[in-house]
Parts: structure tokens; C-alpha cells; sequence
């Protein structure tokens, strides 16, 4: 029998003994006759399930150790709940094996049903929650997104994306140019002000609920720099908007955000700038894993997004001329690289 299927045996087994531990602790009465369907897998090891009996739902998480740690997840989770951020209700654990229960925040996704026509009204909502998590004090035993975890992300590009996608490795100069674009990201990354990052608040992870939105996949939560998830949100891996819009949404979120005493930077142009350039950081990094998630994982879908991800990448260099010998590096590639 495969592994995960023995995993789903022992899952299927916990989640037996927990609901029966639950409804008994709620008054509910007996646990009903119910199905167990996936709700969701990701680019990650985790998996989704979603348990429906007598008008009651609720989701299980699968994340297997040692690739997935779930102890993250339970203690953000805590941290965003106690901001009145709406994240899944904990309702059983099993750090050990991997296993939480946790209420059912939905089905839609907003990747599922945004549009032109409501993309104002969700991401208001969308910048609301966001606005409220980066007002939490630092005081988190959380890792900060310092030097070396932004070069790691940075060298998935050339490890994976150029290397293994593309077959090429990087000649002299091309080296140099990667270094120079590196530590220009870097440099920028972390010359903006702190504050608690989700690391993929984007459209896939939020979903359409209760107040709205229902946050997901933060367990990767850092301190790190504060335009990270706003550029993530407008920049998604899924879906593009038009750039004009996308800096419409970026202000409104610098003007809440100064209100508040979000620490952003206090020109709208050096914002923009921050955001650009955080930008081209985390697409680099995610073409990297796209790519590695094709060529280790087995999972080749998620290439056909990366055009896209050049797309962002092309619009920034455009502007931004600090960007040239990011803009000479791919025209370098051009050969394999589709931009």
C-alpha cells in the first residue's frame, strides 16, 4: 500500500477518536454517518480534507512529518486569532504525526471567484486583515527574513530555474550580474521596516468567508519587510491585474497603512520602489520553485505560470534602470526563457 494511503488509514483512525471526543465535549450527541473527500493539496506535502456529516463541517490537515512541521501553524494561528483575524479554529492536534482538526472556513477561495467587477470590494477586505496582523507587536518567537534566507530564496532561480529547467549554467560574467542584481534585493529587502509577514497572502490562500476573508497558509510567517504581502497580493502567481489598478490598490493600502502607524516608508514613490523590487525578489524565488517542484517533486503544472512571473519581472525593469543587469541576464537566457 502506497505511504499516503497508510497515512490516510491512520489519519481517517485520529480523526475518529477526536470527533467523537469533540461532539461529546460540545453536546452535539453522537458522531453522524459522514464523508471524507480532499478538499486541497498544494505545491507543498501538505494535504486537505474535508469531513461533511448532518450539516456539519470541518477540515483536516495532513502534513507529514519530517517535510511539514505543523507546530507553526497552531501557534500563528493563536497569534493571528487574537487580532480578530478569522484563521482555522483548532480543534484537535497531533503534532507528533502531523494531524489538526480544524473548522471549515469554506470552499471558495477568492482565486476561485474574483473578478473585475468584485476584485475591489475582496481585496478591501483582503487589505483590512492584512492591515490588522501588521499591527501586532514583534514579540513572537518568529525567524526574520534576514541576509541569508533571502539569498537562499534568490539562488532557486539559477539552481533550479536556470540549471535544471533551462540546462544552463551561468558563464563569468552572467555570474557577475546575478551577484550585483542579488545584492541589490537584498540590500532593498532589508533596508524597509519590519513587520509580521505571511509570506503568501495571495488570492489561492484566502478564502471567501465569515468575516471575510479566511486566512490561510501562514505557517512560514516571518518578520520581514512591509511591503512583502501587499506586492504579493497584487502580484499573484494565478491571476494578473491591470498595473494602474495594481497601483491604485497599492496606494490605498500606503495611505490606511500611514494612518495606522504601519511603519511604511513615508514617500509613495520610495514605497513603490520597495514594492517593486520585493517584487522581482519573491518572483525570482517562486520561478526557482516552480521549477523544482517539475523537476523533484514530479509536479510540472506549475511551469505554466512562470511566464507570468517574467511578465512582473519585465514590467519592473522598465522602470526601474537600477534593474539593468537583471534586464542584461535574461536577455542573456532569452533562448530559454520565455519573458
Amino acid at each position: 500500500m502506497p505511504d499516503q494511503d497508510v497515512r490516510l488509514q491512520h489519519l481517517k483512525v485520529w480523526l475518529d477518536e477526536q470527533l467523537a471526543t469533540l461532539f461529546a465535549d460540545q453536546g452535539w450527541g453522537a458522531v453522524p454517518p459522514a464523508t471524507l473527500t480532499a478538499a486541497s493539496s498544494d505545491a507543498s506535502f501538505r494535504r486537505y480534507f474535508r469531513w461533511e456529516g448532518a450539516g456539519r463541517s470541518f477540515v483536516v490537515m495532513d502534513a507529514p512529518p519530517p517535510q511539514e512541521n505543523c507546530k507553526p501553524f497552531v501557534d500563528i494561528a493563536f497569534l493571528l486569532a487574537k487580532s480578530g483575524i478569522n484563521v482555522p479554529k483548532i480543534y484537535a492536534e497531533d503534532l507528533e504525526r502531523g494531524f489538526l482538526l480544524l473548522n471549515d472556513l469554506g470552499n471558495k477561495t477568492y482565486l476561485d471567484v474574483i473578478d473585475s467587477e468584485n476584485a475591489d470590494a475582496l481585496f478591501s477586505d483582503a487589505l483590512q486583515a492584512l492591515l490588522a496582523f501588521q499591527q501586532l507587536p514583534m514579540v513572537a518567537p518568529l525567524p526574520s527574513y534576514d541576509v541569508a534566507l533571502l539569498r537562499r530564496e534568490l539562488e532557486l532561480f539559477p539552481e533550479w530555474y536556470v540549471k535544471r529547467e533551462l540546462g544552463v549554467e551561468f558563464d563569468a560574467t552572467q555570474q557577475q550580474q546575478w551577484q550585483k542584481v542579488s545584492e541589490l534585493l537584498i540590500d532593498s529587502a532589508l533596508a524597509q521596516p519590519k513587520v509580521l509577514v505571511h509570506r503568501d497572502y495571495m488570492p489561492r490562500n484566502l478564502m471567501l468567508s465569515e468575516p471575510n476573508p479566511g486566512v490561510l497558509d501562514f505557517q512560514d510567517a516571518v518578520y520581514g519587510p512591509v511591503t512583502y504581502d501587499v506586492t504579493c497580493l497584487f502580484k499573484d502567481a494565478f491571476l494578473s491585474w491591470p498595473e494602474e489598478r495594481v497601483r491604485g490598490w497599492l496606494e490605498s493600502y500606503w495611505q490606511q497603512a500611514s494612518a495606522l502607524n504601519i511603519p511604511v516608508q513615508p514617500d509613495f514613490e520610495e514605497f513603490l520602489r520597495a514594492s517593486d523590487l520585493m517584487g522581482v525578489q519573491r518572483h525570482l524565488k517562486v520561478i526557482g520553485i516552480f521549477a523544482r517542484i517539475c523537476h523533484r517533486d514530479g509536479k510540472p503544472r506549475y511551469l505554466g505560470d512562470v511566464p507570468r512571473f517574467f511578465s512582473y519581472i519585465e514590467a519592473v525593469i522598465a522602470r526601474r534602470p537600477e534593474l539593468a543587469d537583471l534586464q542584461a541576464l535574461l536577455a542573456s537566457l532569452r533562448g530559454g526563457v520565455t519573458a
